[in-house]
């Protein structure tokens, strides 16, 4: 990559780009469906193979079975080398780990690398694993300086060092401010590719340049104005670019207003942005106002995506990503942590239910209708919850409206257990009407459940508030808390409850 320039007009940093063949919506769905069933035929064929040739010598044997077994790897090498790196990952991330090597090996070597950055943590470390050290500095070596970034941490030591050296001094620059920063930072996902120029020019001369290249750098939008000493002035739209007279210069229709990024602001919240503003790419500055970098829509696409896969796991209390087929060994413990944090508190509930067994003995039916307000209240808290989590995520709650945030939840929760819970309460009293308790069970009900909703809407949004504001997910833990507290204190409510009013 060239170095900055300061006598030049304009200035780039070229990228390195594959051509790769156009993708159907579901055409990884359609591959994976033949690369299954291609690899279940290499193994039928391998074992009838095997049978058939047990009675040759042992070399005569080997020499038959190796030929065999490229003959029949021959279609799947094909059919692998006409995917695209991304459909290649979503193939290897959904075949058990024997299979996914087989596939793996049949890859071009020259797509190892792209095909790295696609799969999933899980699964890339189950690759790298398989790939001795000159593989995987030759995977590695024909990524640009942001991407290897991103394979460091799964890298040997040695092998980022091998690469490195390889590099420009300029690249091994840019590699060692992308390592600097945090991954959920915009510094660790920023791209280094991205076409600069000076505001004392003309139109005519910036689309002499950029003719002079092959290919621009993916989703360029608009190319960044900066000054001698590379401190961002604004942008310049491909649009305005195109339309404005030659002779215009670059300072009469260049954008000052735009919207720029700080390198170590966070991720999600950069995300937010390009919805908000609807952006392909935006310009990336240090604390000095210099332009080191931008950050395209397709990275605020992972990161999206990242964010909702990281929340889906966290709700179902896996502490991380998984791979499908990991060990059995390794999938148990990834799921330990709020299995524990469940029976822990299931045990809490079972007490707080043997501390009323007289009532319950007195009245049996109880045992049969409170799951129901414990249930019910669950179910509205995490409505609640999910809102609330929903909109810290936007930074649509603040201090000021949280209060009227609570006032307004708790107006639902009181109007939901007024009409779900009369209606629990008239069921009860029409089931049990001919015990002398079937009045007294549905007024129970019914307030039960009024005050359960309360205390679940509570929870739900208090967690989540605290949770953001001591710096940790909301969404962490949050539905075992909320579940824990509907519960024990759902059945504490309707035992206590049913105690004071059966006396």
């Amino acid at each position: 990559m060239a170095e900055q320039d300061n006598d030049s007009i304009v200035e780039q940093v070229t990228p390195d780009r594959t051509a790769h063949q156009p993708r159907e919506p579901e055409g990884a769905t359609r591959a994976l469906a033949q690369v299954q069933e291609l690899l279940r035929k290499h193994s039928l064929v391998e074992e009838l193979t095997h049978q058939q040739q047990a009675d040759l010598p042992d070399e005569r044997r080997e020499l038959v079975e190796e030929l065999v077994h490229r003959q029949s790897l021959n279609e799947l090498r094909a059919r692998l080398g006409g995917l695209h790196p991304a459909d290649v990952a979503y193939i290897l991330e959904a075949l058990p780990l024997q299979e996914r090597l087989i596939a793996w090996d049949l890859v071009r070597a020259d797509r190892d690398g792209e095909i790295l950055l696609e799969v999933s943590d899980w699964v890339r470390e189950t690759l790298i694993e398989s790939m001795d050290r000159d593989e995987l500095v030759d995977a590695v070596e024909s990524l640009d300086a942001d991407e290897i970034a991103d394979l460091a941490p799964d890298l040997p030591i040695d092998v980022v060092e091998e690469v490195s050296r390889q590099l420009t001094q300029a690249e091994r620059d840019q590699l060692r401010a992308a390592m600097s920063y945090h991954e959920d930072s915009v510094g660790g996902r920023m791209d280094f590719d991205m076409v600069r120029v000076r505001e004392d020019v003309t139109l005519e001369t910036v689309l002499r340049y950029l003719r002079r290249f092959d290919e621009l750098p993916d989703h360029t939008d608009q190319v960044f104005v900066v000054d001698r000493a590379g401190v961002l002035q604004g942008a310049l739209p491909l649009g305005d670019l195109l339309i404005n007279e030659p002779d215009t210069m670059v300072s009469e229709v260049m954008h000052r207003d735009v919207l720029t990024l700080d390198a170590m602001d966070e991720v999600s919240e950069a995300a937010q942005a390009f919805e908000r503003y609807d952006l392909v790419s935006a310009p990336v500055i240090d604390s000095e106002g210099m332009l080191i970098g931008r950050l395209v829509v397709s990275d605020v696409v992972d990161v999206i995506r990242e964010e909702g896969e990281s929340d889906l796991l966290q709700k179902a209390g896996l502490r991380e990503e998984e791979d499908l087929f990991s060990s059995v060994w390794d999938s148990a413990k990834n799921r330990w942590l709020w299995l524990a944090l469940n029976l822990c508190t299931a045990f809490f509930a079972s007490r707080v239910i043997g501390a009323f067994e007289g009532t319950i003995e007195k009245v049996v039916a109880l045992a049969a209708l409170m799951p129901i307000v414990a249930g019910i209240a669950g179910n509205s808290g995490n409505q609640t919850m999910t809102l609330v989590i929903r909109s810290l995520a936007l930074g649509q709650i603040t201090a000021s409206n949280a209060r009227r945030l609570l006032f307004k939840e708790l107006a639902v929760a009181g109007l939901n257990g007024l009409v779900w819970g009369g209606i629990a309460g008239g069921f009860a009293w029409w089931l049990y009407n001919d015990s002398p308790e079937g009045l007294m069970l549905g007024v129970t009900m019914m307030l039960a459940m009024v005050l359960n909703l309360l205390l679940g809407a509570i929870i739900a949004l208090a967690v989540p508030l605290f949770l953001e504001r001591v710096g940790r997910d909301p969404a962490i833990g949050s539905s075992v808390l909320l579940t824990f507290s509907t519960d024990s204190m759902g059945f504490f409510i309707f035992l206590g409850l049913a105690t004071l009013l059966f006396r």
